[in-house]
Formats: structure tokens, C-alpha cells, sequence
């Protein structure tokens, strides 16, 4: 599993726990995922949902604090809900699951402003951390889909024809553009502030208006628009 990192990802320790709504038309997933991810006490099932549209009402009800979301579900699917659910609730952060690779699903989601994306197949411990990486700040990507989804963003920057550094980007400072590249090529927070010799909490700042800034939704998101804007420098 790939995180684009805003920290570390680890258990609440002492706080209340993240509260998740499962979205998946299949029951039995539902029911397995359920008792894997509900194991420790930093994590909380509040809700289940067997559509799109059930999950999006589910979320407005209950507002999760994690909704994990299949892909393809009848009457209203996941990336349809994961857009609606941004627009009505955008402090709930949502992991897409899905059982295909399918490259189309990937970008439609990550679109939609999904945190997470991952792969159905991947043991339900995995998904735990997910849920407790993306609560922190965090997005995620399987490993598979992660370098897909950034060769396809080199390959539409190329074909959109040589660009000048920068372009795309004039709201951003000078210290932003540098705190968006470190983000871009995978460093946390704490890396950051040791590379650029300031405090982790000014990161975060940045981190916080860049977002604003240039209207994404996540870090996954930044990465990605530091490619396609090609902020990134040769080697990177």
C-alpha cells in the first residue's frame, strides 16, 4: 500500500475512535469487513449502506468520520456517491474499494475527491490502516494502481505539449511550489520541515492553503497536479 503521507498513521490512542460507514451492495463483504476493521478500539462501524444513494443518506445522517465505499454498486454508484458525499459532507474522508484495476475507475474516482483507493483483494488489516491513514490527513493508493495513475498523468502532461515550470500555479509562493514538490515526491510532514528547516506545523500550514488555494480535495490530489503542471524537476 502506497500512502502520499501527512504524518504518521497509527491507532487514536486515548481519543475517540474513527467512526466508519461500509458502503457495498454484497452483505457478506460487509459483515467479513466489518468484524476485521472493528477489531481494535480506535475504529468504529456506525453505519452500513447497500447502494450509492444508501451510502450518500447514511453519511448525511451520521457523518462518518471514514466511509468505505465500493466502486460499482446498483441504482447510484460509488464514484457517484464519493462526489455527492464531497459536496454535502467534505470533512469526511472516503476510501473507494474495488475488486477491478481498472485504470478508468481509478481516475474517475480520484476525481470525485477520493482519499483512498484500494484494491478489494488486499488483507483487512490493510484497509484498518487505510482508514486510519486517511483519517490522519493521509491518501492511499495500492501499489499497482499508485504508478498507474502517475504514468498516465506523465503521459497526458507530455501529450499537452512542452509547458513552462510553474504554469498553472501563480497563487502559489515561492515556499508553497517547494512544499508542493516535497509532497509530490511522497515525503511526510516531519520530512519536510527537516528538508526546508522549518517547524512540522508550518508545514502543515502550507500543506492546508496549498489545498485551498488550488481547490483539491486532497494530497493524492497535489501529487498529482504537480505532474500534470510539471512542477516537478527532471529526476524527481
Amino acid at each position: 500500500m502506497c500512502f502520499v503521507t501527512n504524518g504518521d498513521a497509527g491507532q487514536n490512542g486515548g481519543v475517540d475512535p474513527i467512526r466508519v460507514v461500509i458502503a457495498d451492495d454484497h452483505v457478506l463483504y460487509r459483515r467479513g469487513l466489518q468484524m476485521v476493521v472493528s477489531q481494535d478500539d480506535d475504529i468504529e462501524i456506525v453505519g452500513e449502506a447497500g447502494d450509492g444513494k444508501e451510502a450518500v443518506d447514511r453519511t448525511v445522517e451520521l457523518l462518518p468520520d471514514v466511509v468505505l465505499m465500493d466502486v460499482r454498486m446498483p441504482h447510484t454508484s460509488g464514484i457517484q456517491a464519493c462526489q455527492t458525499i464531497k459536496a454535502l459532507v467534505p470533512s469526511t474522508k472516503i476510501i473507494m474499494l474495488t475488486m477491478s484495476d481498472e485504470e478508468s475507475d481509478l481516475y474517475e474516482a480520484v476525481k470525485a475527491g477520493a482519499n483512498g483507493y484500494l484494491l478489494k483483494d488486499v488483507p483487512g488489516e490493510e484497509i484498518a490502516d487505510g482508514v486510519r491513514a486517511v483519517h490522519n490527513g493521509d491518501s492511499l493508493l495500492s501499489p499497482s494502481m499508485a504508478s498507474k495513475l502517475l504514468a498516465e498523468f506523465a503521459h497526458m502532461s507530455k501529450r499537452q505539449g512542452e509547458r513552462p515550470s510553474g504554469v498553472g500555479a501563480p497563487r502559489l509562493t515561492d515556499r508553497e511550489l517547494e512544499v508542493l514538490r516535497l509532497v509530490a515526491r511522497g515525503l511526510a510532514n516531519k520530512e519536510i520541515a527537516h528538508q526546508l528547516f522549518i517547524s512540522e506545523n508550518t508545514v502543515k500550514n502550507h500543506v492546508r492553503n496549498i489545498l485551498e488555494k488550488l481547490q483539491l480535495h486532497s494530497r493524492m490530489e497535489a501529487a498529482m497536479y504537480a505532474v500534470r503542471e510539471n512542477l516537478l524537476e527532471p529526476g524527481e
